[in-house]
């Protein structure tokens, strides 16, 4: 009986331990992603925005195969660690997939198509709007518990957003509309990659949970494949210079890295707590790009990122994960 319960004890001490972990990775992946507005759109400027995604995501590939090459084989004959087979879900496949590199293409073109670089910032932002969708959509699709301040928290996020939308003209309908007309696609595209990514997060949760690795590396060689086929027939600059060599090198390595962290940490993790991390990007992403790209922002773009972070704590708190 003894035996039983230390055997018990145990396994709990473990699971929690894989839980921290997968937790911690989730955080490190927000770090990683702190950088791909700044970079992405500097090796847009130099390749075009399909080129610039088909190399960030060659060099992604190779990682992620690089890896799967080490875990499968490597690991196994140096060790003896074999990994046992996994069998993903349909759904986790095909829901995952599909969300996953619909993401990659219009984050990158969203990114790229962006009139300047402040424009590409106040994209970025609207695709920070993904924490608090992310939060929006779990007690749907992932089986929360939603409390009061979800919505109105929400609606927070989203006038941060808006704010960021109308410039330094001040809100008024007026204006919002104007800014958006003057070049619209870029900001549906980033609004577009935030609900991508927040459905990823859930579904990944729902379908792929309690698997082992995900199939990250599928995902990112098909998008990978995609951008690829796509860079052959556009007529972008593709100027790989040996800045937008390093630049594709990091930032594919920096977002592999980041995807199969936080797929660990959707799957395995602490969802609710990482999403809560999570909304310090968009302040730490603004920071960045204003460096890395020379940018000097106006007043309502750091107003809105505010609104923005504090609109998804608020729904954060709102929000409980269920037990187990």
């Amino acid at each position: 009986m003894r035996a039983k319960v230390l055997v018990n004890i145990d396994a709990g001490v473990i699971e929690r331990q894989e839980k921290m972990k997968a937790t911690a990775g989730g955080f490190g992946a927000i770090l990683f992603w702190s950088t791909t507005v700044a970079i992405a759109r500097s090796l847009s400027e130099q390749l075009g925005p399909i080129t610039a995604g088909a190399a960030v995501y060659g060099i992604c590939a190779a990682a992620a195969m690089a890896h799967r090459l080490y875990r499968h084989k490597i690991r196994p004959y140096l060790w003896g660690d074999r990994p046992a087979p996994v069998r993903y879900a349909y759904p986790y496949l095909i829901g995952c997939g599909i969300t996953f590199v619909l993401y990659t293409l219009v984050l990158y073109m969203s990114i790229g198509l962006a009139g300047s670089r402040t424009q590409a910032l106040e994209v970025g932002l609207c695709n920070y709007l993904w924490p608090a969708l992310t939060l929006l959509f779990s007690p749907l699709i992932a089986g929360h518990k939603a409390g009061f301040g979800l919505l109105p928290g929400t609606a927070l996020a989203m006038t941060g957003v808006v704010l960021v939308l109308t410039h330094e003209s001040g809100f008024s309908w007026a204006s919002l509309v104007g800014n958006l007309a003057a070049n619209p696609l870029p900001y549906g595209l980033g609004l577009t990659a935030a609900v991508s990514w927040a459905l990823y997060s859930n579904l990944a949760r729902r379908w792929g949970g309690g698997q082992g690795p995900g199939a990250v590396w599928l995902f990112v060689l098909i998008t990978a494949v995609i951008l690829s086929a796509a860079s052959l027939f556009s007529a972008e600059p593709k100027a790989f210079t040996q800045r937008a060599m390093v630049e594709a090198s990091f930032l594919g390595l920096a977002t592999y890295a980041g995807y199969a962290l936080w797929d660990t940490a959707m799957r395995r993790g602490h969802m609710v707590l990482v999403a809560a991390g999570s909304y310090l990007t968009p302040l730490l992403s603004t920071v960045i790009s204003l460096i890395y790209l020379d940018v000097t922002p106006g007043r309502s773009l750091w107003i809105g990122c505010l609104l923005l972070i504090t609109g998804s704590v608020i729904s954060w708190r709102s929000v409980r994960e269920r037990a187990g």
